[in-house]
């Protein structure tokens, strides 16, 4: 799986740490395609991650097979 980084969630990464990329990939890989509210080619995961239990909230785009840019992440709780 290939993640590439859109230029608002390097931006935000900075204020959100204790996102990392095996979490992203996590989301994506253990949750149903669901589509975004706001934009029509984007969609969204939702999943809770182990161990710490939190609930993450991944909104991304896919540009091919296996080839994700994330538009932004974060913990719902």
């Amino acid at each position: 799986m290939q993640v590439k980084d859109s230029t608002h969630w390097a931006q935000k990464r900075k204020f959100r740490p204790d996102i990392l990329d095996h979490d992203i990939e996590y989301a994506i890989i253990h949750s149903d395609e669901l589509r975004d509210k706001h934009w029509k080619d984007a969609s969204n995961a939702i999943c809770r991650i182990p161990p710490s239990g939190r609930i993450l909230k991944v909104v991304y785009k896919k540009e091919g097979k296996d080839k994700y840019k994330i538009i932004t992440a974060f913990w719902l709780d």
